[in-house]
C-alpha cells in the first residue's frame, strides 16, 4: 500500500473511533430514557464498537510499518489480530446481552419515554449506517481487513438496531412487555453469529489461507496467457496477509533459453498478475526443462 493509502486508512480508523464514541453516547441516552433492555443490548454492542475501533486504529498503524530485519515480509498481518479481537469482543457482548435478556424476561416492564428514546436510537443507527457503507467501500479499495471487519460489524449493528427499534415500538404500542427482552435476545443471537463469522475469517488470514477458488482460476489463466515460451508452470501456491496477496510457483523453461529470455517471461507474468491483483507479491522459481512434471503439455 502506498503512503497515501496508508494515510487514508489511518484517517478512516480515527474516524471510526470518533463515530463509535458518538453513537455509544446516543444509544446510551436512548437506553437511559426508556430503560428498555433491548436498547441496553444495542448500547452494549456500541461499547464493543468503540473497543474494536481503537483496536483497528492500532492495527492499521502497526501494519503500515515497513519491513525490517525481524519482519522481512512486513507487518500486514497485524490487522488480523484486530479482527480476531473484535470477533472475541462481539461474542462476549452477545453472552452478556443473553444473560440480561433472561433476567428481563422473568420480570418484564414497559419502556418509558419510548418515542424520544426511539428517535435518538434511530438517529444513531443512521449515523452508523452511513459510516459502515463508506468504510466498506474504502476498506475494499485499500485492501484493509481491519477496516472491512469494522464495516461488517457496524452494518450488523445497524440491522440489529432497526430490529430493536421496531420491537421496542411494538412494546410501546401493544403493551406486550415480553417483546422487549425477546428483541434483546434476538439481537444477541445475531451478534453472536457475526462474531463467530468474523473470527473464522480472521483466523483464516492468520493461518495463511489460500485465495478463493475463482481468484486462483483467474491467476492460473493469466499465467497460461503470459507464459509463452516456457514449457510448464507448476506448484502454484497462494496466501493472504492483510492487504497483500503472496503468489509462488515454478516455471520450467527450455534448457537452451538464456537467463535474459527467462527473466523477460517472468516480468511479463508478474506485470499481468499485478494489474489484476493489487499489492501482489510474486515469487517465480525458474527451472530447466528436466524439472518438468509432465512432458509435452502446455503451460498450466
Amino acid at each position: 500500500m502506498t503512503e497515501g493509502r496508508l494515510g487514508q486508512a489511518t484517517t478512516l480508523a480515527i474516524g471510526s473511533v470518533v463515530v463509535a464514541i458518538a453513537v455509544l453516547a446516543l444509544k446510551g441516552v436512548a437506553w437511559w430514557l426508556t430503560g428498555s433492555v433491548a436498547l441496553m443490548a444495542d448500547a452494549l454492542e456500541s461499547i464493543v464498537n468503540v473497543a474494536a475501533a481503537v483496536a483497528a486504529l492500532a492495527a492499521v498503524h502497526y501494519s503500515s510499518m515497513p519491513a525490517d530485519d525481524n519482519h522481512p515480509y512486513g507487518h500486514a498481518k497485524a490487522e488480523y489480530f484486530s479482527a480476531v479481537l473484535e470477533g472475541a469482543l462481539i461474542v462476549v457482548a452477545a453472552l452478556v446481552i443473553l444473560h440480561e435478556s433472561w433476567g428481563a424476561l422473568q420480570n418484564p416492564r414497559a419502556p418509558e419515554q419510548a418515542g424520544i428514546g426511539l428517535l435518538v436510537s434511530g438517529f444513531a443507527s443512521g449515523v452508523n449506517a452511513t459510516w459502515a457503507l463508506m468504510l466498506m467501500r474504502r476498506g475494499r479499495a485499500l485492501r484493509s481487513p481491519a477496516l472491512l471487519a469494522d464495516a461488517r460489524h457496524l452494518w450488523s449493528d445497524v440491522v440489529t438496531s432497526v430490529g430493536v427499534i421496531v420491537g421496542v415500538g411494538l412494546v410501546a404500542t401493544t403493551g406486550i412487555l415480553w417483546l422487549d427482552p425477546l428483541m434483546a435476545a434476538l439481537t444477541a443471537v445475531n451478534i453472536l453469529v457475526s462474531g463467530f463469522r468474523l473470527l473464522r475469517e480472521s483466523v483464516g488470514g492468520l493461518m495463511d489461507e489460500a485465495v478463493p477458488a475463482p481468484t486462483m482460476e483467474r491467476i492460473r489463466a493469466i499465467v497460461a496467457e503470459q507464459a509463452e515460451g516456457a514449457i510448464e508452470a507448476h506448484d502454484l501456491r497462494s496466501r493472504h496477509a492483510g492487504r497483500f496477496t503472496f503468489l509462488e510457483f515454478h516455471l520450467v523453461v527450455p534448457g537452451s533459453m538464456t537467463v535474459r529470455e527467462a527473466h523477460d517471461i517472468c516480468d511479463r507474468i508478474e506485470a499481468a498478475l499485478k494489474s489484476e491483483l493489487a499489492n501482489a507479491i510474486i515469487t517465480i522459481h525458474v527451472e530447466p526443462e528436466g524439472k518438468a512434471k509432465q512432458k509435452g503439455v502446455p503451460v498450466l
